[in-house]
């Protein structure tokens, strides 16, 4: 079986997120914008991937396309023992584009796409060819936008528990929101704070010891930049908390770098970042080897996150995070959505186990 074709399809789907906002620099983001691609191949069956776009949705479309489709179309569809080798030499033949950022996001899309086919190919479920399944649903926590006020902090909260959620994850960086969403949640719901690497190394300690009262599982991100683990692991050794981070980070190497320099407690691989599901089962089974847990970033609501599904369905615990807002549509039909207990069924079809609705792709389809 051949791939025939590769193609990256921009989907801009809006949403509204209440009393919160997302921003990237001075602009406001108000839709979610997804590239799906599509691996057609010779014998009819399609695989479905998903490349991270969030504010680059036509600069990630043109590197899948210029980049990728070329070195993959005409060749053979990989088995799943043979997608790491196939996926090694695009990264090798690209290498020389970046290991970060737009190039390893446009790798992750066909990634994903690969297994996909793999897994229609036998027929089975994706997660039934990676590996042992040890759960049928994944509890999801609700991964609240920049809001900033305590009380409206405290109000959304409050909902998203009304709606089923089991854990809140807060994206704010001053002590009296952690308060004030600790207050309105209880003591007996996780609470998350994510930073988006706003602090140098002494600030983010003190704001951790500030924050040890509201117990929060983790800290997400404090420290600018990213990338600098050493500063990371110091937060962590002095600040009294557990820390989280890698949804900036992609392939394996790079989470070798932040987990040996004992910069996280919690590992968050992005499937549609990291380079797909290849790289992240390597991170996993790293962070397994290492002592650190996997709570994956999956704030999306293509492929990746059916992807994130299956992933997280190998795992004994661990939540899957959604993003807290209403959506126009839905690629799914609502089959992601949180139920009542706070959790999200693992697909059980071939492949990723869903179809992306073609009537909602052409509708909120970008030229």
């Amino acid at each position: 079986m051949l791939i025939t074709n590769i193609r990256a399809h921009h989907v801009r789907i809006p949403y509204d997120s209440g009393v919160a906002s997302f921003r990237q620099g001075a602009s406001a983001i108000s839709a979610l914008d997804t590239v799906v691609v599509e691996v057609s191949t010779d014998a009819g069956i399609t695989g479905w991937g998903d490349a991270f776009a969030y504010v680059c949705p036509r600069t990630t479309c043109t590197a899948v396309e210029e980049m990728i489709a070329p070195q993959a179309r005409g060749l053979e569809v990989p088995d799943a023992a043979g997608i790491p080798a196939f996926m090694e030499q695009i990264q090798r033949n690209l290498h020389l584009f970046g290991r970060y950022g737009i190039t390893m996001f446009a790798i992750s899309g066909l990634d994903i796409a690969l297994w996909d086919l793999a897994a229609k190919v036998k027929g089975v479920p994706l997660h039934r060819l990676m590996g042992e399944t040890r759960r049928a649903r994944i509890p999801a926590y609700a991964s609240l936008l920049r809001i900033g006020t305590p009380k409206l902090i405290a109000g959304e909260c409050e909902a998203a528990l009304r709606l089923g959620y089991s854990a809140i994850k807060l994206h704010e960086t001053t002590t009296p929101a952690v308060f004030a969403a600790r207050e309105a949640i209880g003591g007996g719901v996780p609470l998350m704070v994510d930073m988006n690497c706003p602090l140098d190394g002494a600030t983010a300690i003190a704001f951790a010891h500030a924050c040890q009262a509201a117990a929060p599982m983790f800290l997400e991100e404090p420290v600018w930049p990213p990338e600098d683990f050493v500063t990371l692991a110091e937060v962590r050794a002095k600040g009294g908390l557990d820390i989280a981070a890698g949804e900036n980070a992609c392939t394996v190497h790079q989470f070798r770098q932040m987990m040996t320099a004992g910069a996280v407690s919690f590992a968050q691989p992005s499937v549609i970042k990291v380079g797909g599901i290849t790289e992240f089962l390597k991170v996993a089974a790293l962070a397994d080897e290492l002592g650190v847990g996997v709570v994956p970033h999956s704030p999306y609501f293509g492929p990746g996150f059916l992807a994130t599904l299956h992933l997280m369905s190998l795992r004994p615990d661990g939540f899957i995070e959604v993003f807290y807002m209403k959506r126009a549509a839905c690629l799914w039909r609502g089959r992601i959505d949180v139920d009542a207990n706070g959790s999200i069924e693992v697909p059980q079809g071939p492949g990723l186990g869903y179809e992306p609705d073609k009537e909602v792709m052409e509708q909120y389809r970008v030229s």
